[in-house]
């Protein structure tokens, strides 16, 4: 029986959905989290009686057919980039972006990571690196006898050196956009790795068209939104629920077939 192999493919998918809530929970308060939504596609038909088949030798053709889907399938799961909320700290080396732009980082590989984690610290050396020590490029070391640091909105970072009457300009911050965003990989430890599917990055100042602006002693707090997400897991409950009755129902179904006598 087909429902059997059909409704079996709706498990199958709901429970990727439930999966896919389940890590926007779990990261509700991760920094910089952009939740991930499963989308779905139907699978191939069997057509029993094509549409617009003839019908009868007086060229009468059938209007609607008869066509017979298998399920469903996984898609895509796809990642939202809205901006999360922006929550103060007062940490002066925490940056959000308020705005499109993702920071770059340098990992122990050589290779460029992108974030939007601005949880930054400074490194034995003075150097700025995320909370894995990786550091934040372009490079930029702050003086080791520093008693201040200041970040402005386009990204330009000043330490204030005792002796000195103005601040000391040690570096610019950058940011990387992406034509879609959503293609980049995944890594974890919130970072991302350009992909065929992302293009290239695009680098540019805070402030800059097309880029955002930096918040110097705040963080962007995850996008996941609890009662969207709540909400989901109940319709995805529900749905899966549902499926399980079908099988059920089938399985009944042929059972009773089974029994019947000659």
């Amino acid at each position: 029986m087909r429902a059997l192999s059909t409704a079996a493919t709706g498990m199958s998918a709901q429970q990727l959905n439930v999966e896919t809530i389940a890590n926007n929970i779990a990261n509700m308060n991760t920094i910089g989290f952009k939740r991930q939504r499963a989308e779905f596609q139907d699978l191939l038909y069997q057509n029993v009686e094509r549409m617009g088949a003839q019908s009868s030798d007086t060229g009468t053709v059938v209007p609607t057919g008869i066509q017979v889907g298998s399920g469903v399938k996984a898609g895509s799961i796809y990642r939202i980039r809205e901006q999360g909320s922006l929550t103060q700290t007062g940490n002066k080396l925490d940056v959000a972006v308020s705005g499109r732009g993702l920071f770059q980082v340098q990992l122990p590989t050589g290779e460029t990571a992108f974030t939007r984690a601005g949880n930054f610290s400074v490194n034995e050396t003075g150097d700025i690196v995320t909370s894995d020590g990786y550091s934040v490029l372009p490079k930029i070391t702050v003086p080791q006898n520093a008693t201040d640091i200041t970040i402005s909105k386009t990204g330009q970072v000043q330490a204030t050196i005792p002796g000195q009457t103005a601040p000391q300009t040690v570096g610019q911050m950058q940011l990387a956009t992406f034509f879609n965003e959503a293609g980049l990989e995944a890594t974890g430890g919130n970072l991302f790795l350009q992909s065929g599917a992302s293009g290239s990055p695009t680098v540019g100042k805070p402030g800059d068209v097309g880029y955002g602006m930096l918040q110097q002693g705040y963080t962007e707090a995850s996008n996941v939104d609890s009662v969207t997400e709540v909400t989901a897991l109940i319709t995805a409950q529900r749905a899966y629920e549902m499926n399980s009755k079908v099988v059920n129902a089938a399985d009944q179904m042929l059972s009773t077939t089974s029994q019947l006598k000659s």
